[in-house]
């Protein structure tokens, strides 16, 4: 399994990024994959690298790279409760500084890369997204409509907050939410939501999750969990990416 530490191109310097992708001379349907606000570190690299042997390219920024290479803040082996409220202490003006001005011109550049690799096909790409990446996904669905044919956001901040996006968004959606983070009645109205601005979607929570679910190194990691996640990612890209290709 090829993997890379590549440099994108942006508005704002470089930002470093983990690229996998499959073996062979063949091209293969392009992923964008926002990490969560802990960013690129080794459990990010390997979910890379399990879609990747899926038969897809996918390339995976550091998003607050104007701060420094990933990591931008030091991170433990393992993410504990006991840890966190320091780490998001750190984060959090890094999060705050990422305006939607500096998303939307960041998902230009890494779209731009992505399709101009030489493993990647011409097609449609998606994007995905965990934590804060699945709003940046959002954000990146709705501002490429015509680009990005896939979306998916897990354990994802995609309240109320995203909703005035969904009526650009042409891609096919899948939204799996933490039980922790999104009561039934939120879950109905972002539903209906996505109804009214007639997005193709599935959006379920998955039961006994807690926020970042999918996330080994932390606390939150849930096994069932994060085998639910790729039961709904794998054939959401099957369908709207491999039968481009």
């Amino acid at each position: 399994m090829p993997t890379m530490t590549l440099q994108i191109p942006t508005a704002d310097g470089r930002a470093d990024a983990f690229a996998a992708f499959p073996d062979g001379d063949e091209r293969h349907p392009g992923v964008l994959m926002y990490a969560d606000g802990f960013g690129i570190r080794p459990v990010l690299r390997e979910m890379a690298r399990e879609l990747a042997e899926h038969g897809y390219y996918v390339l995976v920024p550091n998003l607050f790279h104007r701060h420094g290479p990933a990591p931008v803040i030091e991170l433990p082996e393992h993410i504990g409760e006991e840890v966190r409220p320091a780490l998001m202490a750190q984060l959090m003006p890094l999060i705050e500084a990422h305006t939607a001005e500096r998303v939307l011109s960041d998902a230009d550049a890494y779209l731009r890369f992505l399709t101009a690799q030489p493993e990647v096909g011409a097609g449609p790409v998606a994007v995905t997204g965990y934590c804060i990446g699945g709003l940046l996904a959002m954000r990146t669905a709705a501002a490429h409509p015509g680009q990005v044919a896939a979306l998916a956001a897990f354990h994802g901040p995609v309240g109320a907050d995203g909703f005035d996006v969904l009526a650009e968004i042409t891609a096919e959606v899948h939204f799996g939410h933490a039980e922790s983070d999104l009561t039934p009645e939120a879950l109905g109205e972002l539903n209906r939501a996505l109804e009214a601005a007639k997005v193709a979607h599935t959006s379920e929570i998955y039961p006994g999750t807690v926020h970042g679910f999918t996330m080994s190194d932390t606390d939150a990691f849930d096994p069932a969990g994060l085998q639910r996640h790729w039961d709904r990612l794998l054939p959401l890209l099957d369908r709207t990416l491999v039968s481009s290709y």
